[in-house]
């Protein structure tokens, strides 16, 4: 099965990467309530530092999931959404011929104000 220009598709290791996230995140959380339960032998105890350790690691893990860089294929993905004219509101010629510069309707960095007088009188 062949796929189109536009379409991504995930393979098998992308789609189980949370299930991965989730897993390690359980086996800490576990790990923790079973250490904390044999220490104390108190079971609400037990459960809540299971429950900390689940969230805990699992919003560290998500975290560190967001920091890291793109492959090729998210890469080529983000750059096609970002293409110049591909939703028709980037860089389309406003009144008078001139481009807008994008979104943001400047052409860069200067700050906006009235315009300079002309030069050369």
């Amino acid at each position: 099965m062949t796929q189109s220009p536009g379409e991504y598709k995930p393979n098998r290791r992308d789609v189980l990467r949370p299930v991965e996230y989730v897993g390690g995140a359980a086996i800490a959380a576990v790990f923790t309530g079973v250490v904390t339960l044999v220490v104390t032998r108190d079971l609400t105890l037990a459960l809540i530092a299971t429950g900390g350790v689940f969230i805990i690691v699992l919003v560290v893990l998500a975290l560190l999931a967001m920091a890291v860089k793109p492959d090729a294929s998210e890469s080529a993905e983000l750059h096609e959404h970002d293409a110049p004219g591909a939703d028709g509101s980037r860089d389309a010629p406003g009144p008078g011929g001139e481009s807008n510069g994008g979104i943001d309707g400047g052409g860069g960095d200067a700050p906006e104000g009235p315009a300079a007088p002309p030069r050369g009188h």
